[in-house]
């Protein structure tokens, strides 16, 4: 017994020195390294095109509408698990959405503006700068509800619309969080934060869903503490996550109240800006994918949009795997966005 307890002492000792020699070699923890070019901006809002070494294969670019929670960084974790790089590896002309950091001064900027103004005004300033009538949309999360409102009102500016991952019928009570929704008064939430809702407090509600994760990242770390690339992979992770934007108040309000609670865009009653938002005005081919293990948008959120919409063409698509696999994960680059691109090309005329 005494021997075993030495010579785990002398393991963990050994395991320390070369964790720190591990730490020792590492540099600043780089995300979102595919260089890009700011090419409009406007408020906290900031539109890129990434750089392209070579002409664009399609003939229509996408535009990327990531959520609001958390930032596009997801989709450019590093270079070898990238998926903006595979859509640009496959030939795509690629332009995305950066929201920014709400500040204080932004509480009152609502589901209206982020729709009717910000995605529109990306939109119009890709057509005018391409001379097309209509761009491809490739959306996530809450991103992707805010593109079926936009193309749902504007079909005659989207050509191709991408799905993933978006909730859309609210009425399920699959996972915590849409369970959890429906009772908690988000009027009080918002007055409480005086109007914007910190990342943090998201970001902790996230971590309540699925509480074991905290113990399986912390065996994570402690499993990786030899190996540089799986710290680094570990570390870019959770830089992400640390970076998590706050919500401007009244959009995170209407959002909650009337998408989670009331589930206004299924019912055909939701009005953003005054216009009543109608998804079988959505006649653009509609591509919506969803993932089995989703804890966060389960696929009951998601399944049902194919048939409110109006389009003919639209198709849906099972990505085994959770959330966020959807986008860093091997799986991901090998299989789900080959069929993307491949699907787009398809309807690229």
């Amino acid at each position: 017994m005494e021997n075993d307890m030495f010579k785990e002492m002398a393991d963990m000792s050994q395991k320390m020195f070369k964790s720190y020699e591990t730490l020792k070699q590492l540099d600043e923890v780089d995300i979102a390294s595919t260089p890009k070019t700011a090419v409009y901006n406007e408020d906290k809002l900031t539109l890129y095109r990434y750089n392209r070494d070579t002409e664009a294969t399609y003939k229509t670019p996408v535009l990327i509408v990531y959520s609001l929670v958390n930032t596009y960084k997801m989709l450019d974790l590093q270079s070898d698990r990238s998926y903006i790089k595979k859509l640009m590896e496959a030939g795509l002309d690629v332009y995305l959405i950066d929201w920014g950091n709400p500040t204080k001064g932004d509480r009152y900027i609502s589901m209206d503006d982020y729709v009717n103004g910000y995605i529109n005004n990306c939109v119009d300033f890709i057509r005018k700068k391409h001379r097309i009538d209509k761009v491809n949309i490739l959306s996530i999360c809450q991103g992707g509800t805010l593109s079926v409102i936009y193309s749902s009102l504007y079909p005659n500016k989207v050509k191709n619309l991408v799905t993933h991952v978006t909730p859309i019928d609210f009425s399920t009570n699959d996972g915590l969080l849409f369970r959890w929704s429906k009772s908690m008064d988000f009027d009080k939430l918002v007055e409480g934060y005086n109007g914007l809702i910190p990342g943090d407090f998201l970001n902790q509600g996230f971590d309540m869903l699925k509480p074991m994760m905290k113990i399986q990242k912390q065996q994570s770390l402690a499993n990786s503490m030899e190996d540089k690339a799986k710290l680094l992979n570990f570390l870019r992770m959770e830089k992400w996550i640390s970076e998590s934007p706050a919500q401007t108040g009244e959009c995170f309000r209407q959002f909650m109240k009337e998408l989670y609670q009331q589930n206004k865009l299924v019912k055909g009653e939701l009005e953003v800006g005054g216009k009543k938002v109608n998804l079988k005005n959505l006649t653009s081919p509609l591509l919506n994918i969803y993932a089995t293990e989703d804890h966060l948008v389960p696929p009951a959120a998601t399944i049902p949009l194919n048939d409110l919409v109006g389009s003919k063409d639209k198709e849906l698509y099972s990505f085994k795997g959770g959330h966020i696999g959807v986008f860093v994960g091997g799986k991901s680059q090998k299989e789900l966005a080959p069929a993307v691109t491949e699907w787009l090309k398809k309807r690229d005329k």
